[in-house]
């Protein structure tokens, strides 16, 4: 094992408390061991004027990165698991999955009012359909507009453009300490379901790299792993990209009767919210590809798989059909 290791991050303010908290984690792990930083700026943070559904593509923030973990130039990423791809490149693999923060989305107000409350024909601001969606399906009178620029920019324009709200992931949030009291409202996930993997870490490495393999794997967290890797296989089925409304969140009996048995959510939409396919199952943690997959095809069963197809096409960037 080498003594010192880079670990490749964008440079947002979020990424890179993500990617420090990692370090200190490892370096805790394993004395005697240097980490620095790398800052790789991607696709995603160079177009920063268009909403991401029309950008296009899979993977807008983790290319550059990934190239980078491909040629060496870099030890292992640290990526929020949200911004993922289904399918990852040959050579690299997710190493490690460390505890899951909040999942939830949280609604920003001047006055802290929850979705129910807002004022008819309220503004919200949000850079993601899969939030836009989910809340013109609770309340049609809403007027959805894209928000996009980090997590202090889109917090600034809440009064910059007159925004009646704006949301966010609570865990972007609470990790930088931003989750004010009085303005900060997690959204009830029967309103809007997360992102597939939000709230979680990714820890991408070269997969013949055994040294940081092993280090990358002390901070591995298996009951958010069995989650994410369930929300994940309902996506990757689905083929989904920015530019469809996909949603799922796994999670464990809060009884603590039954540790292993996993419950699944998901959830595909129309962008104006006028149709969402949403459905649930339970079963063993240890199949959770295996239940994420049939959530999927219960979903493609329902018309799914024709939401996703007609938006990616619309969106300029067809992907191969949905094979139901």
């Amino acid at each position: 094992m080498k003594k010192h290791i880079t670990i490749g991050t964008r440079g947002s303010r979020l990424a890179l408390w993500q990617a420090g908290w990692v370090r200190e984690e490892l370096m805790r792990r394993r004395p005697g061991l240097t980490i620095s930083l790398e800052v790789i700026k991607t696709s995603g943070d160079k177009i920063t004027d268009v909403p991401l559904a029309k950008v296009g593509g899979k993977g807008l923030f983790v290319k550059e990165i990934e190239e980078a973990l491909l040629a060496g130039s870099i030890d292992l990423a640290v990526h929020s698991m949200k911004d993922m791809p289904g399918e990852m490149p040959k050579g690299l693999w997710i190493a490690s999955i460390p505890v899951r923060e909040t999942p939830w989305d949280m609604m920003i107000t001047r006055d802290g009012r929850m979705a129910e409350d807002l004022p008819e024909g309220a503004v919200v601001g949000t850079s993601s359909l899969r939030r836009g969606s989910q809340l013109l399906y609770f309340r049609p009178d809403l007027s959805i507009v894209p928000l996009r620029g980090n997590l202090d920019t889109r917090l600034k324009k809440l009064e910059t453009e007159n925004l009646d709200a704006i949301v966010l992931a609570a865990a972007g949030l609470k990790r930088l300490g931003m989750a004010e009291a009085g303005r900060a409202t997690e959204i009830d996930p029967g309103i809007v379901l997360p992102a597939v993997g939000q709230g979680a870490l990714c820890i991408e490495t070269r997969a013949d790299d055994d040294g940081v393999n092993e280090l990358a794997g002390s901070i591995h967290d298996e009951p958010s792993a069995a989650a994410v890797t369930a929300e994940r296989a309902f996506l990757k089925l689905l083929q989904g990209g920015c530019q469809v409304p996909i949603a799922a969140y796994g999670s464990f009996d809060s009884s603590g009767n039954s540790p292993g048995r996993l419950h699944l959510t998901g959830l595909v939409a129309e962008t104006d919210g006028s149709v969402v396919l949403k459905d649930a199952l339970a079963g063993d943690a240890a199949e959770g590809e295996a239940l994420g997959e049939t959530l999927a095809r219960r979903l493609i069963e329902r018309g799914a798989a024709d939401i996703v197809d007609r938006l990616i096409r619309q969106a300029g960037n067809p992907d191969e059909p949905i094979q139901s």
